[in-house]
């Protein structure tokens, strides 16, 4: 079993910095991609960041400029840095690798982590 388990989500003022965390754990053999996702109430849950193993990244326009994705290969942990954040970023993010297992290639994806965004 493969788990993603997040942290650092919460409650930030605008233009305030939030860093979110995610670490796999379990039968993991290698991690293709790791990224962020997020879901505000009545959308569509949209990609934001991710970063492939060799360190390419992509970014969701909205969001360029404003957040910095990274990962730790040895620690198979992934990083969200969020500044100047703007009540238009609040909505549940989701952590998300895309990897190999003794089952074959698997979508894993974390519980959520809320973010705030309010004064």
């Amino acid at each position: 079993q493969v788990q993603l388990v997040e942290s650092g989500g919460g409650l930030v003022q605008p233009g305030g910095s939030l860093r979110l965390s995610c670490a796999a754990s379990g039968s993991i053999f290698s991690i293709y991609v790791m990224g962020w996702y997020r879901q505000a109430p009545g959308k569509q849950r949209e990609l934001v960041a991710a970063v492939h193993r060799g360190g390419t990244t992509n970014y969701a326009d909205s969001v360029k400029g404003r957040f910095t994705i990274s990962r730790d290969n040895a620690k198979n942990t992934v990083y969200l840095q969020m500044n100047s954040l703007k009540p238009g970023d609040t909505a549940v993010y989701y952590c998300n690798a895309l990897l190999k297992n003794d089952g074959g290639a698997l979508d894993a994806w974390g519980q959520g982590t809320l973010v705030t965004v309010s004064s």
